[in-house]
This record gives C-alpha cells, structure tokens and sequence, in this order.
C-alpha cells in the first residue's frame, strides 16, 4: 500500500478536526492519561485519520480514537452505540489488523478504573514492544 499522508484529503482532516472538538466525556478522560507521551514515553494522537484501502483516488480510511504511530496501536472507546454495530466494528478490525495494526477496545464504563485502564494499556504495549 503506498504511503498516503491524510492532509492529501482535505475534507479527511476537517473530519477529524470537527471529532477532535466534540470529544466525549470518556474520551477526554483517557486522552488526559494518553496525551504528553505519558505512557512509557509513547506519542499518542486523538482522532486520527487512519487509512486501510487505497486504489488511485479512492480511499477508506476511518477516524480512530487515539493512534499511536511508532506501535501501530489504535485505541477505540466503545460507548452504548457500539452494542448496535458490533459487526461492523469487526470488520473494520479485521480488515486494520491485516495490515498490521493493533485495536485495542475499551467500554466507557471501565474507565471508571482509569488505573487499571492504564495498567493494561503499559502491558499492551509492553507485549507490542517485545514482538
């Protein structure tokens, strides 16, 4: 797959931008612990254009909740919508993971334990590190 940068898609980036602004509760509560590098020094983005197919002009791409680069790791928060597309959720994942990227889904209600939320994305990583 060629290298695409989502700036080259005008529209991509306001998407995500107008994303960035309407954060959830539950996303800024992570994106608090994420942002900063502070989990073992690792850059974390929100909201970020993720791109899975590319054919000429035509791409698919989808806006992840945080995406860390250097460990190819997207973090999805999955609030009550999700119940309702959970098929097309692991598609989407299906088709990520075949081309090397790491989904890792948190409920909104488990951050009711930010610690342990915390505590298993360092294992996660840790685990990503080693591979």
């Amino acid at each position: 797959m060629s290298r695409i940068h989502y700036k080259t898609y005008k529209g991509i980036t306001l998407i995500a931008r107008k994303l960035r602004k309407e954060s959830t509760y539950s996303e800024k509560i992570l994106w608090e612990e994420l942002r900063g590098k502070k989990i073992d020094g690792f850059k974390f983005l929100r909201q970020h254009p993720v791109f899975y197919r590319i054919d000429k002009e035509w791409v698919q791409f989808y806006v992840a909740d945080f995406y860390c680069s250097k460990l190819r790791l997207i973090i999805e928060l999955d609030g009550p919508v999700h119940e309702y597309i959970k098929e097309k959720d692991k598609e989407r994942d299906k088709k990520l993971e075949e081309r090397g990227f790491f989904i890792k889904r948190i409920k909104n209600e488990e951050l009711t334990n930010i610690d342990k939320v915390i505590s298993e994305l360092k294992s996660l990583i840790f685990n990503l590190i080693k591979e």
